[in-house]
Protein backbone atom coordinates (compact mmCIF):
# COMPACT_ATOMS: atom_id res chain seq x y z
CA UNK A 1 0.00 0.00 0.00
CA UNK A 2 1.39 3.17 -0.93
CA UNK A 3 1.34 5.50 2.35
CA UNK A 4 0.04 8.73 1.49
CA UNK A 5 1.43 10.62 4.37
CA UNK A 6 4.87 11.56 3.66
CA UNK A 7 6.82 9.31 5.89
CA UNK A 8 10.45 10.01 7.01
CA UNK A 9 13.63 8.83 5.56
CA UNK A 10 17.05 7.65 6.02
CA UNK A 11 19.94 8.73 4.59
CA UNK A 12 23.54 7.89 5.80
CA UNK A 13 26.08 4.66 6.48
CA UNK A 14 29.20 4.55 4.85
CA UNK A 15 30.77 6.56 2.02
CA UNK A 16 30.00 2.93 0.28
CA UNK A 17 26.60 2.66 -1.12
CA UNK A 18 26.14 -0.09 0.80
CA UNK A 19 26.60 0.74 4.51
CA UNK A 20 27.90 -2.16 6.85
CA UNK A 21 28.32 -1.15 10.75
CA UNK A 22 32.35 -2.91 12.23
CA UNK A 23 30.62 -5.47 13.84
CA UNK A 24 28.07 -6.54 10.68
CA UNK A 25 31.50 -6.28 8.64
CA UNK A 26 33.10 -9.01 10.99
CA UNK A 27 30.63 -11.58 10.38
CA UNK A 28 27.58 -11.31 13.13
CA UNK A 29 27.46 -14.81 14.20
CA UNK A 30 26.96 -14.30 17.70
CA UNK A 31 23.10 -13.01 18.46
CA UNK A 32 25.31 -10.13 20.35
CA UNK A 33 26.58 -8.30 17.44
CA UNK A 34 24.18 -5.79 16.51
CA UNK A 35 20.96 -7.07 18.29
CA UNK A 36 17.92 -5.77 17.77
CA UNK A 37 16.50 -8.54 20.49
CA UNK A 38 17.41 -11.68 21.63
CA UNK A 39 15.81 -13.38 18.42
CA UNK A 40 16.74 -10.78 16.23
CA UNK A 41 19.98 -8.80 14.57
CA UNK A 42 20.96 -6.66 11.95
CA UNK A 43 24.42 -6.87 9.76
CA UNK A 44 23.80 -4.06 7.98
CA UNK A 45 21.39 -1.34 5.27
CA UNK A 46 21.88 -0.15 1.91
CA UNK A 47 20.67 2.60 0.33
CA UNK A 48 22.26 1.87 -3.18
CA UNK A 49 19.20 2.30 -4.94
CA UNK A 50 17.41 5.01 -3.28
CA UNK A 51 16.65 7.63 -6.50
CA UNK A 52 17.79 5.82 -9.55
CA UNK A 53 16.80 4.72 -12.65
CA UNK A 54 17.14 1.52 -14.99
CA UNK A 55 16.73 1.18 -18.48
CA UNK A 56 14.12 4.22 -18.29
CA UNK A 57 12.40 2.70 -15.31
CA UNK A 58 12.55 4.28 -11.95
CA UNK A 59 13.85 1.95 -8.95
CA UNK A 60 11.90 2.42 -6.02
CA UNK A 61 8.17 2.17 -4.49
CA UNK A 62 9.42 -1.46 -3.61
CA UNK A 63 6.90 -3.75 -1.80
CA UNK A 64 7.47 -7.12 -2.00
CA UNK A 65 11.11 -9.07 -2.67
CA UNK A 66 11.64 -12.76 -3.87
CA UNK A 67 14.50 -14.96 -4.28
CA UNK A 68 14.71 -17.02 -7.87
CA UNK A 69 16.05 -20.09 -8.80
CA UNK A 70 19.04 -19.01 -9.70
CA UNK A 71 19.85 -17.16 -6.34
CA UNK A 72 18.92 -13.89 -7.69
CA UNK A 73 16.42 -11.02 -5.94
CA UNK A 74 13.05 -10.08 -7.53
CA UNK A 75 11.36 -6.85 -6.43
CA UNK A 76 8.12 -5.59 -6.83
CA UNK A 77 7.37 -2.51 -7.32
CA UNK A 78 3.53 -1.27 -6.40
CA UNK A 79 3.55 0.93 -10.02
CA UNK A 80 3.53 -2.09 -11.75
CA UNK A 81 7.12 -3.16 -12.56
CA UNK A 82 9.12 -6.61 -11.50
CA UNK A 83 13.16 -5.92 -11.32
CA UNK A 84 15.69 -8.55 -10.86
CA UNK A 85 18.55 -7.59 -8.54
CA UNK A 86 21.70 -8.96 -8.35
CA UNK A 87 22.40 -10.16 -4.73
CA UNK A 88 25.48 -8.75 -3.98
CA UNK A 89 25.61 -5.42 -5.16
CA UNK A 90 21.81 -4.97 -5.17
CA UNK A 91 22.21 -3.46 -9.06
CA UNK A 92 19.15 -4.01 -11.27
CA UNK A 93 19.93 -6.61 -13.65
CA UNK A 94 16.12 -7.13 -15.92
CA UNK A 95 12.95 -5.01 -15.91
CA UNK A 96 9.38 -6.35 -16.68
CA UNK A 97 6.16 -4.21 -17.12
CA UNK A 98 3.06 -5.80 -15.67
CA UNK A 99 -0.73 -5.14 -16.63
CA UNK A 100 -4.28 -6.38 -15.86
CA UNK A 101 -5.97 -8.01 -18.76
CA UNK A 102 -7.38 -4.60 -20.16
CA UNK A 103 -3.40 -3.58 -20.73
CA UNK A 104 -3.65 -0.96 -17.37
CA UNK A 105 -0.83 -0.37 -14.08
CA UNK A 106 -1.65 -2.52 -11.44
CA UNK A 107 -1.46 -1.58 -7.83
CA UNK A 108 0.65 -4.49 -7.06
CA UNK A 109 1.90 -5.40 -3.89
CA UNK A 110 2.70 -9.20 -3.30
CA UNK A 111 5.51 -11.51 -5.04
CA UNK A 112 5.61 -15.25 -5.30
CA UNK A 113 8.14 -16.78 -7.60
CA UNK A 114 6.55 -20.23 -8.04
CA UNK A 115 9.04 -22.56 -9.07
CA UNK A 116 7.41 -26.27 -10.08
CA UNK A 117 9.32 -29.38 -9.27
CA UNK A 118 7.87 -31.31 -12.59
CA UNK A 119 4.18 -30.61 -13.75
CA UNK A 120 5.84 -27.88 -15.88
CA UNK A 121 9.04 -27.90 -17.73
CA UNK A 122 10.20 -26.28 -20.90
CA UNK A 123 11.76 -28.06 -23.92
CA UNK A 124 15.36 -28.69 -22.49
CA UNK A 125 13.88 -29.83 -19.45
CA UNK A 126 14.10 -27.40 -16.83
CA UNK A 127 11.41 -26.02 -14.81
CA UNK A 128 9.27 -23.37 -15.99
CA UNK A 129 9.17 -20.74 -12.95
CA UNK A 130 5.87 -18.48 -13.03
CA UNK A 131 5.16 -15.35 -11.04
CA UNK A 132 1.96 -15.08 -8.86
CA UNK A 133 1.42 -11.27 -7.97
CA UNK A 134 -1.23 -9.32 -6.14
CA UNK A 135 -3.05 -6.52 -6.30
CA UNK A 136 -4.56 -4.33 -3.66
CA UNK A 137 -7.22 -2.38 -5.46
CA UNK A 138 -9.35 -5.32 -6.31
CA UNK A 139 -7.59 -7.30 -4.95
CA UNK A 140 -6.57 -9.89 -7.48
CA UNK A 141 -3.90 -12.49 -7.52
CA UNK A 142 -2.80 -13.33 -11.02
CA UNK A 143 0.05 -15.62 -12.27
CA UNK A 144 2.03 -13.95 -15.10
CA UNK A 145 5.04 -16.05 -17.04
CA UNK A 146 8.59 -14.45 -16.45
CA UNK A 147 7.73 -12.45 -19.65
CA UNK A 148 4.94 -10.49 -18.09
CA UNK A 149 1.99 -12.19 -19.64
CA UNK A 150 -1.07 -13.08 -17.41
CA UNK A 151 -1.84 -17.00 -17.45
CA UNK A 152 -4.02 -17.17 -14.60
CA UNK A 153 -6.32 -15.59 -12.30
CA UNK A 154 -7.21 -17.16 -8.62
CA UNK A 155 -10.62 -17.28 -7.20
CA UNK A 156 -10.96 -14.45 -4.28
CA UNK A 157 -13.91 -14.73 -1.77
CA UNK A 158 -16.82 -12.14 -2.38
CA UNK A 159 -16.16 -10.94 1.42
CA UNK A 160 -12.49 -10.11 0.37
CA UNK A 161 -13.22 -8.18 -2.45
CA UNK A 162 -13.01 -4.19 -2.55
CA UNK A 163 -16.39 -2.28 -2.17
CA UNK A 164 -19.42 -2.73 -3.67
CA UNK A 165 -18.45 -5.94 -4.45
CA UNK A 166 -17.49 -7.12 -0.74
CA UNK A 167 -16.57 -5.33 2.29
CA UNK A 168 -12.80 -4.61 1.86
CA UNK A 169 -11.42 -1.31 1.46
CA UNK A 170 -9.21 -0.23 -1.91
CA UNK A 171 -5.58 -0.05 -0.85
CA UNK A 172 -6.27 -2.01 2.66
CA UNK A 173 -6.09 -5.49 1.05
CA UNK A 174 -3.52 -8.14 -0.21
CA UNK A 175 -0.26 -7.05 0.75
CA UNK A 176 1.73 -10.40 1.28
CA UNK A 177 2.03 -13.57 -0.51
CA UNK A 178 3.87 -16.40 0.00
CA UNK A 179 4.42 -20.57 -0.31
CA UNK A 180 3.88 -22.53 2.33
CA UNK A 181 6.75 -25.27 2.27
CA UNK A 182 5.77 -28.18 -0.52
CA UNK A 183 5.03 -25.19 -2.47
CA UNK A 184 1.28 -27.03 -2.22
CA UNK A 185 -0.83 -23.94 -0.11
CA UNK A 186 -0.24 -20.33 -1.04
CA UNK A 187 -1.44 -17.63 1.54
CA UNK A 188 -2.04 -14.03 1.24
CA UNK A 189 -2.47 -11.48 4.21
CA UNK A 190 -4.86 -8.67 4.07
CA UNK A 191 -3.56 -5.30 5.32
CA UNK A 192 -6.10 -4.37 7.58
CA UNK A 193 -9.57 -5.58 8.40
CA UNK A 194 -12.68 -5.54 6.40
CA UNK A 195 -16.38 -4.24 7.27
CA UNK A 196 -18.15 -6.01 10.05
CA UNK A 197 -15.23 -7.29 11.49
CA UNK A 198 -13.46 -5.80 14.72
CA UNK A 199 -10.26 -3.29 13.74
CA UNK A 200 -6.87 -4.99 13.86
CA UNK A 201 -8.37 -8.48 13.55
CA UNK A 202 -7.36 -8.79 9.80
CA UNK A 203 -7.80 -12.21 7.20
CA UNK A 204 -5.27 -14.16 5.76
CA UNK A 205 -6.89 -16.16 2.99
CA UNK A 206 -5.10 -19.67 1.62
CA UNK A 207 -5.35 -21.26 -1.67
CA UNK A 208 -4.35 -25.26 -2.17
CA UNK A 209 -2.79 -26.40 -5.12
CA UNK A 210 -5.50 -28.88 -6.93
CA UNK A 211 -3.98 -30.43 -10.78
CA UNK A 212 -1.75 -27.04 -10.86
CA UNK A 213 -4.24 -25.11 -9.88
CA UNK A 214 -4.83 -23.15 -7.11
CA UNK A 215 -8.12 -23.53 -5.02
CA UNK A 216 -9.90 -21.47 -2.27
CA UNK A 217 -9.25 -22.92 0.71
CA UNK A 218 -8.85 -22.45 4.86
CA UNK A 219 -9.12 -18.91 5.81
CA UNK A 220 -7.38 -17.94 8.98
CA UNK A 221 -7.71 -14.78 11.60
CA UNK A 222 -4.65 -12.51 12.65
CA UNK A 223 -5.03 -9.44 15.42
CA UNK A 224 -2.23 -6.69 14.69
CA UNK A 225 -1.52 -4.69 17.22
CA UNK A 226 -3.39 -1.28 17.90
CA UNK A 227 -3.30 0.84 14.57
CA UNK A 228 -1.06 -1.66 12.71
CA UNK A 229 -1.43 -3.32 9.47
CA UNK A 230 0.22 -6.16 8.00
CA UNK A 231 2.27 -5.20 4.61
CA UNK A 232 4.29 -8.56 4.59
CA UNK A 233 4.23 -12.41 5.55
CA UNK A 234 6.71 -14.58 4.57
CA UNK A 235 6.54 -18.68 5.30
CA UNK A 236 9.48 -20.11 6.96
CA UNK A 237 11.38 -23.61 6.18
CA UNK A 238 9.38 -24.57 9.41
CA UNK A 239 5.84 -24.21 8.12
CA UNK A 240 5.20 -21.14 10.38
CA UNK A 241 5.06 -17.35 9.26
CA UNK A 242 7.19 -13.96 9.71
CA UNK A 243 5.01 -11.26 9.84
CA UNK A 244 5.58 -7.41 9.49
CA UNK A 245 3.27 -4.99 10.93
CA UNK A 246 3.52 -1.29 10.27
CA UNK A 247 2.18 2.28 10.92
CA UNK A 248 2.94 5.70 10.82
CA UNK A 249 2.04 8.54 13.54
CA UNK A 250 2.40 12.23 11.94
CA UNK A 251 5.22 13.91 14.18
CA UNK A 252 6.48 10.67 15.78
CA UNK A 253 7.45 8.71 12.86
CA UNK A 254 7.40 4.49 11.56
CA UNK A 255 6.48 1.32 13.97
CA UNK A 256 7.63 -1.62 12.49
CA UNK A 257 7.68 -5.38 14.18
CA UNK A 258 8.14 -8.09 13.31
CA UNK A 259 6.52 -11.46 14.53
CA UNK A 260 6.28 -15.32 14.45
CA UNK A 261 3.15 -16.63 13.82
CA UNK A 262 2.15 -20.00 13.61
CA UNK A 263 -1.52 -21.28 11.63
CA UNK A 264 -1.60 -24.51 13.73
CA UNK A 265 -4.96 -24.55 15.89
CA UNK A 266 -6.16 -21.52 14.16
CA UNK A 267 -9.86 -21.26 13.06
CA UNK A 268 -10.94 -21.95 9.72
CA UNK A 269 -12.72 -18.41 9.50
CA UNK A 270 -13.80 -18.84 6.04
CA UNK A 271 -17.57 -19.42 7.27
CA UNK A 272 -18.07 -16.67 9.97
CA UNK A 273 -19.12 -13.40 8.71
CA UNK A 274 -18.33 -11.13 11.29
CA UNK A 275 -15.23 -11.60 13.62
CA UNK A 276 -15.65 -9.93 16.46
CA UNK A 277 -13.48 -11.35 18.89
CA UNK A 278 -15.71 -14.71 19.64
CA UNK A 279 -14.04 -16.90 22.66
CA UNK A 280 -14.79 -19.63 19.75
CA UNK A 281 -12.34 -18.41 17.41
CA UNK A 282 -8.73 -19.07 17.62
CA UNK A 283 -6.43 -16.82 16.24
CA UNK A 284 -2.96 -16.93 14.96
CA UNK A 285 -0.38 -17.52 17.57
CA UNK A 286 1.91 -14.64 17.27
CA UNK A 287 5.34 -13.63 19.16
CA UNK A 288 7.18 -10.90 18.83
CA UNK A 289 10.58 -11.15 17.81
CA UNK A 290 11.88 -7.61 17.70
CA UNK A 291 10.67 -3.75 16.87
CA UNK A 292 13.06 -2.04 14.81
CA UNK A 293 13.06 0.48 16.25
CA UNK A 294 15.09 -1.27 19.10
CA UNK A 295 17.91 -2.03 16.41
CA UNK A 296 21.15 -0.14 16.11
CA UNK A 297 21.08 2.46 14.19
CA UNK A 298 24.37 1.99 12.51
CA UNK A 299 24.84 5.93 11.59
CA UNK A 300 21.89 6.55 9.88
CA UNK A 301 19.89 9.95 9.96
CA UNK A 302 16.29 10.61 9.44
CA UNK A 303 15.12 13.84 7.83
CA UNK A 304 12.19 13.41 9.55
CA UNK A 305 10.80 12.33 13.28
CA UNK A 306 11.57 8.32 13.45
CA UNK A 307 11.91 6.52 16.95
CA UNK A 308 14.73 5.03 15.41
CA UNK A 309 16.87 6.88 12.51
CA UNK A 310 17.29 3.55 10.80
CA UNK A 311 13.26 3.47 10.33
CA UNK A 312 11.34 3.93 7.18
CA UNK A 313 8.54 2.47 5.67
CA UNK A 314 9.61 -0.69 5.72
CA UNK A 315 7.61 -3.01 3.19
CA UNK A 316 8.86 -6.17 1.51
CA UNK A 317 10.34 -9.04 3.29
CA UNK A 318 12.02 -12.24 1.83
CA UNK A 319 13.91 -15.16 3.39
CA UNK A 320 17.55 -15.54 1.64
CA UNK A 321 19.00 -18.16 3.23
CA UNK A 322 20.77 -19.79 6.78
CA UNK A 323 23.83 -18.16 8.49
CA UNK A 324 26.16 -20.60 10.09
CA UNK A 325 24.06 -20.68 13.26
CA UNK A 326 21.41 -21.83 11.63
CA UNK A 327 19.25 -18.43 11.79
CA UNK A 328 16.76 -17.28 8.67
CA UNK A 329 18.93 -13.97 6.83
CA UNK A 330 15.88 -12.10 6.27
CA UNK A 331 16.29 -9.24 3.91
CA UNK A 332 13.73 -6.17 4.09
CA UNK A 333 13.32 -3.14 1.85
CA UNK A 334 11.43 -0.44 2.16
CA UNK A 335 8.74 1.57 -0.41
CA UNK A 336 10.05 5.17 -0.65
CA UNK A 337 6.61 5.63 -2.70
CA UNK A 338 9.01 8.00 -5.65
CA UNK A 339 9.28 10.73 -3.16
CA UNK A 340 12.22 12.75 -2.33
CA UNK A 341 11.54 12.82 1.44
CA UNK A 342 11.61 9.18 1.60
CA UNK A 343 14.58 6.53 1.05
CA UNK A 344 14.58 3.13 -0.76
CA UNK A 345 16.36 1.09 2.13
CA UNK A 346 17.45 -2.19 1.97
CA UNK A 347 17.78 -4.39 5.74
CA UNK A 348 19.83 -7.64 6.16
CA UNK A 349 18.90 -9.22 9.57
CA UNK A 350 19.27 -12.73 11.18
CA UNK A 351 16.69 -13.92 12.86
CA UNK A 352 16.14 -17.01 14.94
CA UNK A 353 12.81 -18.07 15.19
CA UNK A 354 12.99 -21.09 17.57
CA UNK A 355 10.71 -20.81 20.46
Amino acid sequence: MRLRTVLATLTAGLAAATCVSAAGSAGADSVADNACSPSVSIDRFSDALDKTTYHGTFVGNFSALAVDGDGSLAALEDRSSLLGLDPKTLQPTSAVHLADEKGADLDSEGLVIDIPHSRLRSSGGTPVSTLLITSETEPSVRRYSRDGKILDRLPVPASLQVAPAGRATGNQTFEGLTLLPGGRTLLASMEYAISGDSAGIVRFQTWKRHHGRFELAAQYAYRTDAGLGVPEVQATPDGRLLVLERGFTAGVGNTVRLYRADLRHATDTSGIENLTGQPDVHLIKKTLLTDIATCPSLGATAKQPQPNPLLDNIEGMTITGRDRTGRLKVLLVSDDNQNAAQTTRFYYLRVRTTP
